[in-house]
């Protein structure tokens, strides 16, 4: 309840998952039929760069800042998007971004259990019929909210990482919804601070006996500080066909916008698509 992403919009994290989230929602609107996505964890839906939170902590200038005149390349639809938005002035989160790219038909419902920033979300999408904010606990939505109706659709996992047993929580919350809602993606954020606990979550995913997972990760500086969040991933169950090759492209251009050549990235490293279970 302590977490405020205010202080965070769109720094690097904010820029792999919303980049890869861009991509998998293009995949699912190239089909016809009518999708849904459930964003567990959806903030306000949109953030001031220019209010305190964001100026104090500055790091949306290493994140987004550095990618705002991108035209062309793996990086152009996100970008083109969170410019339509309002940045630099302001920066999308899930929820606004998720919306700018639902059809006619489509829908998307947010969960957000802070008081203030329940009522945000709620306001900025009061009259918009496509969209239903929850003021409800996004680990309790994996189960009261899947499946869906339109039998396809999303399921975004983009917690804070604020209390113990997060990782553990989150490997729980994908079983859940694998064996509830098989047809669905899901695309689940996590931290990487140092390698054990990222380690630790795979094994557990295996061990659960699951299939078609893929781990898209990008670090900034060797993972060896628990106490920086050197890098970060996108889990994604299910994905879409290309999804290994297209998120590559999309993780390199980030690294050659965002990294400071700190130790890690010597020799092309400094990101890696991974598949941690087979179909």
């Amino acid at each position: 309840m302590n977490y405020r992403h205010a202080f965070h919009a769109g720094n690097f994290a904010d820029c792999l998952k919303h980049a890869l989230l861009v991509w998998l929602l293009r995949a699912l609107a190239a089909k016809d039929k009518p999708f849904a996505v459930l964003d567990t964890h959806a903030g306000t839906g949109c953030y001031d760069l220019a209010a305190s939170e964001a100026e104090r902590t500055g790091e949306w200038r290493r994140g987004i800042g550095r990618l705002l005149d991108v035209e062309a390349g793996p990086l152009a639809d996100y970008v083109g998007l969170v410019r339509a938005a309002g940045a630099p002035g302001a920066y999308p989160g899930s929820p606004a971004l998720i919306r700018a790219l639902l059809r006619p038909g489509d829908r998307l419902m947010a969960c957000e259990l802070h008081p203030e920033d329940h009522a945000a979300l709620r306001a900025a999408f009061r009259a918009d019929r496509q969209v239903a904010v929850h003021h409800r606990d996004g680990w309790e939505a994996l189960k009261a909210l899947t499946p869906f109706p339109e039998r396809r659709g999303l399921v975004l996992v983009d917690p804070p990482f604020e209390q113990e047993g997060e990782f553990a929580r989150l490997a729980q919350g994908i079983a859940l919804v694998a064996h509830r809602f098989r047809a669905g993606i899901q695309a689940c954020w996590y931290p990487i601070k140092h390698r054990a606990p990222v380690r630790a979550f795979h094994t557990a995913l295996r061990e659960a006996g699951l299939r078609d997972l893929v781990a898209a990760e990008l670090w900034l500086r060797e993972p060896t500080d628990p106490q920086r969040l050197n890098g970060c991933g996108l889990l994604v169950a299910n994905p879409p066909w290309r999804f290994e090759a297209e998120a590559g492209a999309i993780l390199a251009a980030l690294l050659e916008r965002l990294g400071e050549g700190e130790p890690g990235q010597e020799q092309g490293q400094g990101w890696a698509v991974t598949r941690i279970a087979e179909e």
